[in-house]
C-alpha cells in the first residue's frame, strides 16, 4: 500500500500544481495518440493509465479547492 504524506499548501501553490498536472496530462494524452497510431498497445496502456491517474490526483487537489 502507498504510505500516505500530508502536506499543507496556499490557494495559489494548488493551482500552481493543478496547472503543472495538465500539462503534465496533456503530454500523456498525446503520448497514447503516438503510440496509438503506431500500434503500440504497451505503451498505449501504460500511457491512458498515467493520465488516468493525474485526471484523479487532480480532482482530489480541485475538491480541496472547493472546500
Amino acid at each position: 500500500m502507498p504510505k500516505s504524506i500530508t502536506i499543507t499548501l496556499t490557494e495559489d501553490e494548488a493551482e500552481i500544481i493543478l496547472d503543472a498536472l495538465d500539462t503534465d496530462s496533456e503530454g500523456y494524452v498525446e503520448a497514447a495518440d503516438a503510440a496509438r497510431k503506431e500500434g503500440d498497445t504497451t505503451a498505449l496502456a501504460t500511457f491512458r493509465e498515467a493520465a488516468a491517474r493525474i485526471t484523479a490526483l487532480k480532482s482530489r487537489v480541485q475538491a480541496m479547492l472547493d472546500d
